[in-house]
């Protein structure tokens, strides 16, 4: 975990589990995965577990971190809070109950906003009807090509507060998209060795739809060799739109995020 993040969109990340498994293309240069092999091998206890090496890696095993569920507690100013940075909340191997615990935690510190995002978004809706959902929870898919637009569809089957898609990394066109409930989209190109390149017209179409819907719209980063190598300028212009109004959007003001 850690109480500043440099992820763009967030201000914080929270890791009550750590370690996944592949599950589409946008898995396949998975930073979490590479970025697990090397705090395994500097001793990091939450990275000592390995993973199936066919979907996984060093370090990647999933695992749960029960003595990590108070650390939000103990965060006083309000935060936007990017639950599993290093995981998949919705992974079948994270028990219900302990899915359950985590959205005690956010219940219980309203200060803070959480942005949870799931590629598993079929068990998202499966098991979304036993679970109380906190007012200060954002929900969140991933879609990188049109193929798995589908998980929007399941997405929507969710009644958290409010509902964003992560088209991060950008692999392909998405099309036309019903983003009628949705209430912020990110997008950005992948980073790291051997980045698979992201298109102009795949972007500007995913903010002309945004924009055409008044749906948020976030730009994090052209991508390449490095998160920064592209910068994050589209068609000269930074998008960092934000679904509500937050201390991150008033000048930096440390103030109540507002009710979402």
């Amino acid at each position: 975990m850690a109480d500043k993040s440099a992820i763009e969109w967030t201000e914080a990340t929270w890791n009550p589990t750590t370690g996944c498994d592949r599950t589409s293309p946008g898995c396949d240069r998975c930073y979490a995965l590479t970025l697990s092999k090397r705090l395994k091998a500097m001793g990091s206890p939450k990275y000592q577990l390995d993973g199936d090496p066919r979907t996984s890696g060093p370090g990647f095993k999933l695992t749960l971190h029960p003595s990590s569920l108070d650390v939000p507690r103990r965060w006083g100013a309000p935060r936007l809070v990017f639950v599993n940075s290093m995981s998949d909340l919705f992974h079948d191997d994270v028990p219900l109950k302990f899915i359950e615990q985590v959205f005690d935690v956010i219940r219980e510190t309203p200060q803070h906003t959480y942005q949870v995002l799931t590629k598993r978004a079929q068990r998202l809706s499966r098991i979304a009807g036993d679970l109380d959902w906190p007012p200060n929870l954002w929900m969140g898919v991933s879609v990188e090509t049109r193929r798995y637009a589908f998980r929007i569809d399941h997405l929507y089957k969710v009644p958290a507060a409010l509902r964003f898609v992560s088209a991060e990394p950008l692999l392909g066109p998405l099309g036309e998209l019903d983003l009628a409930g949705i209430g912020w989209v990110i997008a950005g190109g992948e980073s790291g060795a051997n980045a698979r390149p992201m298109e102009l017209d795949w972007v500007t179409e995913l903010r002309d739809t945004c924009t055409a819907a008044g749906v948020a719209f976030f730009f994090k980063q052209w991508g390449g060799r490095t998160p920064k190598a592209g910068g994050r300028e589209l068609e000269g212009e930074l998008w960092d739109e934000l679904p509500v109004e937050t201390a991150r959007s008033n000048g930096g003001r440390k103030e109540l995020l507002a009710s979402v």
